[in-house]
């Protein structure tokens, strides 16, 4: 039997994760907002606001599990330090998998990865901790995400990818087979990325090239 969940974070992430766990049909006990808290809202999409993220103290790890909401974008933390916060306090982030998505055999997930509506996961890849695979994103056999990585709505990465911890894949780049995305590096929306990226990079665009005749 499942554990109840308490949703973090009230923004636009947030109301993704709500549509899988009701598509779940997870029991989801209200959110917890600091800025909706401190506004004095009470409800949230029909559920009920708990208060600021401290609220989950009230509750037992044993008896709750916890979805992260807030959203990962380049340079932002936020979303992993909510997540390093409450695991060493022992509580679990839930694995949530949209029921449109596509795992192939020999699938790891992490604790609190989140894989989003039309995505397909090939055989024996491994998806790292609060990792977020966003809407239809394609990801081929053997590859490898770390954890605190987001690729994007329409990501691709071809066979034997490799994404390093907390990179961020931008909405629509192709990562080509065997490249390597080092730790904290950001490809930019719509790249194909044909060389490896270095740790803590930007890697946007590719150098025009001269049209040629295909006749």
């Amino acid at each position: 039997m499942s554990l109840p969940v308490i949703l973090l974070g009230a923004g636009g992430h947030a109301k993704v994760v709500l549509d899988v766990l009701l598509l779940l049909n997870r029991k989801v006990l209200g959110v917890c907002d600091p800025q909706l808290a401190s506004n004095g809202v009470s409800a949230w999409r029909s559920f009920p606001v708990l208060g600021a993220d401290e609220e989950i103290l009230n509750y037992s790890p044993s008896s709750i599990e916890l979805a992260n909401g807030v959203g990962s974008m380049p340079g932002s933390h936020l979303r992993r330090n909510l997540y390093k916060l409450f695991v060493k306090k022992g509580y679990r982030f839930t694995t949530l998998v949209h029921p449109t998505a596509v795992l192939g055999s020999g699938v790891s997930l992490g604790h609190g990865t989140q894989v989003m509506a039309g995505s397909i996961v090939q055989a024996d890849c491994y998806i790292g901790d609060n990792t977020i695979l966003n809407t239809a994103v394609r990801i081929d056999h053997d590859g490898y995400i770390g954890q605190h990585a987001h690729l994007a709505p329409g990501a691709v990465a071809c066979g034997g990818v490799v994404v390093e911890e907390g990179a961020h894949i931008g909405p629509g780049s192709i990562l080509i087979q065997g490249i390597s995305v080092g730790v904290e590096a950001v490809v930019g929306a719509g790249t194909v990325v044909i060389r490896n990226v270095p740790s803590h990079h930007f890697q946007t665009g590719q150098p025009p090239r001269q049209a040629k005749s295909i006749i």
